[in-house]
């Protein structure tokens, strides 16, 4: 993937040097030509205007040409042809007009209507050649129309036409649609067999085409769990392909979507072997935080136990490092204390607070650690603090550590607000009100006696020792 984010780059940048070498030429012979200043900004405004040096009337004398009124008289006049027209007017002709914008209008209206001949007058002359009309940019919709409207033994025959086609229909742009519209209309077993055969030797294939993709979600979509199961056992054998790729990734998350609890359970168990290196691409890292966010700990737990021994190297990487981020907030307490573990560590701490990813990893395990591991987090933290603390990574640190010492001292004072007070160690409450609270100062460890009762008619408050 990088290799082609890289080849689109340098292309696009060539093209940009081209633009402006081309711009820049026209400008100056625009100048050369004509000093009129609104000229020379008219001409680089436009790269239509840049070609007319001198010319400057080229456009108003263009669009009163005899070609272009000829030109407009036709598209008056072709809608024309069909207006008021009856089919019967162009049979024998059918396959023509229908690869022309206003004769598909014309016979998809025809469709329309409540008139069983017309649908077989259409399906008579152009089901043979649908392969060539499904990828035709107005051939497409009147296919389209015929597949919603035709019965169960047309669409069959359909399908046995465009099976063998299927593949190279599916990622034409304009042939995907079709695709999609026949998938939706598939009502009898035979009809599925024969576009399920037709798809299976290239499920991949399809999955990581721009168009193709689209057939694929079709048939999650519409098909049964037990018609879709090509595309588990496909993607389950190609799970590094799919997931690492642009569309891949996508699909396998509607895969995941669709899935019966068997099927599922295949894919997870795949994905969570596959784990360590989908966690470091650009792609399969989404795979993995989809299984993930779906909740499952019988899911989630099996995989976030695949990055142990590895938590610090995936920490310090790009997209790794967000996966390892939800994974200390959505694992299990006791894995969580396992991921943590392996970061309290002095030796390797100084490096992961540095690092533009390993910091924030850091920050995570600060808000969701326990509080003893707090306390270990905050320790190997503290050595490299002041050298961190001016950067702005370090000052969230810095302030996160603040924040919970400030929190945990809350706790404590509201817990017991007598420790406040040097040397008291600990107190009790009696049922009366009274409170006794032990003195470590006093020479003899006897308790000092408090009555806090709020009763005006009570005797004042008195202490012995």
């Amino acid at each position: 993937m990088g290799a082609l984010g890289t080849a689109n780059t340098n292309t696009g940048t060539s093209t940009s040097t081209i633009s402006n070498s081309i711009i820049i030429s026209n400008n100056n012979n625009n100048n050369n030509n004509n000093n009129n200043n609104s000229s020379s900004s008219s001409s680089s405004s436009s790269n239509g205007n840049s070609n007319s040096n001198g010319n400057s009337n080229s456009n108003s004398s263009s669009i009163n040409s005899p070609v272009s009124q000829r030109r407009s008289q036709t598209s008056e006049q072709e809608p024309n042809r069909f207006s008021g027209a009856s089919l019967e007017d162009f049979q024998g002709s059918l396959y023509e007009i229908c690869k022309d914008q206003n004769g598909c209008r014309f016979l998809q209206k025809k469709l329309e209507e409540p008139n069983g001949q017309n649908l077989e007058m259409i399906f008579d002359e152009i089901h043979s050649h649908f392969v060539e009309l499904m990828t035709d940019p107005f051939g497409n919709y009147l296919c389209q129309k015929l597949l919603e409207r035709c019965s169960n033994t047309q669409r069959g025959i359909i399908v046995t036409i465009i099976a063998p086609e299927l593949l190279s229909i599916s990622l034409n742009m304009h042939g995907t649609r079709a695709v999609q519209k026949l998938i939706e209309f598939l009502v009898t077993p035979e009809q599925i067999q024969a576009v399920t055969a037709a798809l299976a030797p290239n499920v991949v294939a399809l999955i990581k085409d721009l168009n193709g993709n689209h057939v694929i979600q079709k048939c999650l979509h519409r098909l049964s769990a037990e018609n879709n199961q090509f595309i588990y056992d496909a993607v389950s054998a190609s799970c590094i392909k799919v997931a690492t790729h642009r569309h891949g990734c996508c699909v396998l998350q509607r895969c995941i979507d669709h899935a019966a609890p068997y099927q599922k359970e295949q894919l997870v168990s795949v994905i969570t072997f596959l784990a360590l290196p989908l966690v470091q691409d650009p792609f399969g890292n989404y795979v993995v935080q989809y299984v993930l966010d779906l909740g499952d700990v019988q899911f989630s737990d099996g995989l976030v136990r695949r990055f142990l021994d590895h938590v610090c190297d995936l920490s310090v990487q790009k997209f790794s490092s967000n996966v390892i981020e939800k994974c200390i907030r959505v694992s299990e307490p006791e894995t969580r204390r396992l991921l943590i573990a392996e970061l309290a560590i002095k030796t390797n701490m100084d490096q992961l607070l540095r690092d533009s990813f390993g910091n924030y990893v850091i920050q995570t395990c600060l808000d969701y650690a326990d509080p003893d591991q707090r306390v270990q987090l905050v320790e190997c933290i503290r050595p490299s603090l002041p050298s961190i603390r001016s950067t702005p990574y370090g000052k969230r640190i810095y302030g996160k550590i603040q924040q919970n010492s400030h929190q945990q001292g809350r706790q404590q004072r509201q817990k017991n607000p007598f420790q406040l007070i040097h040397g008291i160690s600990s107190v009790t409450i009696n049922d009366d009100g009274s409170v006794v609270v032990y003195d470590e100062s006093s020479p003899t460890g006897l308790p000092l006696n408090f009555n806090l009762s709020l009763d005006p008619k009570e005797s004042p408050n008195t202490h012995s020792s």
